[in-house]
């Protein structure tokens, strides 16, 4: 199950590439999951980040706190060290039955519970991180693929469930 995990979770990277990338965009993107929650009735912290660490768009409802602050922080510097899913580096550290710890990071630093995404730009490459905190961390996971699958009109996006 996880080589299988692993694949669609590599599969949803792959597809969720933007053309560009602004604060225009980060803006449109972040107001865009801020209504996807409201419509399924999910209180969901969201930031969006630059790799220099700029947050260009965050949002904490009521019904979030600090602590997903706090959980967004270690998403985002897992994600930017390891240049893929929170999700993604938690299968596949476990499938090499390695730690953050093989990878010079700690728990208080980084963490391996997904809800932390790569954005991507065609002709850059990583550019920034997008992360969100409140539900369980696979559904944190599912909610960002399942926004920017909406938001992209990507197509053929597999998901985990």
């Amino acid at each position: 199950m996880k080589k299988q995990s692993i694949e669609i979770l590599q599969k949803q990277e792959e597809l969720l590439w933007f053309d560009a990338f602004d604060g225009n965009t980060a803006w449109e993107l972040g107001t865009f999951m801020k209504s996807e929650a409201e419509a399924k009735g999910i209180s969901i912290a969201v930031c969006i980040r630059l790799n220099n660490g700029c947050r260009l768009f965050q949002y904490v409802p009521v019904g979030t706190n600090v602590s997903n602050q706090s959980w967004m922080e270690r998403k985002y510097e897992t994600v930017k060290r390891m240049e893929r899913s929170t999700l993604l580096s938690r299968y596949v550290l476990e499938a090499k039955e390695q730690t953050l710890a093989d990878h010079g990071t700690s728990e208080r630093e980084c963490t391996l519970y997904g809800g932390g995404f790569p954005i991507r730009v065609r002709g850059a490459g990583m550019i920034g991180v997008l992360t969100v905190s409140a539900l369980p961390h696979e559904e944190d996971h599912e909610f960002i693929v399942r926004c920017l699958e909406k938001y992209l009109k990507a197509e053929n996006v597999p998901h985990l469930f």
